[in-house]
């Protein structure tokens, strides 16, 4: 039963760091907006 235990607070612990990751990646991560252009072949548009 211990071992069961230590499993479960290490899942508990990776879990927990990656939630960290993930909050501090949107309170630190400024995106980067810019403008896209895509080319769409007049072959794809007249059938």
């Amino acid at each position: 039963m211990p071992t069961l235990f230590r499993f479960l607070a290490f899942c508990g612990v990776i879990a927990g760091l990656a939630y960290a990751a993930m909050f501090a990646l949107v309170i630190y991560v400024e995106p980067v907006e810019r403008d896209v252009t895509i080319r769409v072949p007049t072959e794809k548009l007249n059938r």
